[in-house]
């Protein structure tokens, strides 16, 4: 059993910055990736970022250059540092993890994203 806890979302202002992560716990083994979607209201989930255990990130084009995804191998965790946030950021994000073979991916709950004056 794998459980994904996430943290960091909230209300923020346009412009600022947000920074979530996503601590994975349980029969951790075999990790090829960690990442994060997000889903706003009547849309589909679209993929954020992702990295892989040998630290390559890929970002969506909608936030490249504002989004830094990053991971630390000894703590499981996965970050997403969030600056020069747009309202069209607002979304429920959520983080998963990716394993090499015969796993299926796992989800956290969710973090909610605001981005609002």
């Amino acid at each position: 059993q794998v459980q994904l806890v996430e943290s960091g979302g909230g209300l923020v202002q346009p412009g600022g910055s947000l920074r979530l992560s996503c601590a994975a716990s349980g029969s951790i083994f075999g990790i090829y990736g960690m990442g994060w979607y997000r889903q706003a209201p009547g849309k589909a989930r679209e993929l954020v970022a992702t990295i892989t255990t040998s630290g390559s990130p890929q970002y969506a084009d909608s936030v490249s250059g504002r989004f830094t995804i990053s991971r630390d191998g000894v703590k499981n965790t996965v970050y997403l540092q969030m600056n020069s946030l747009k309202p069209e950021d607002t979304a429920v994000y959520y983080c998963y993890v990716d394993y090499y073979v015969g796993r299926a991916r796992n989800w956290g709950q969710g973090t909610q994203v605001t981005v609002s004056s």
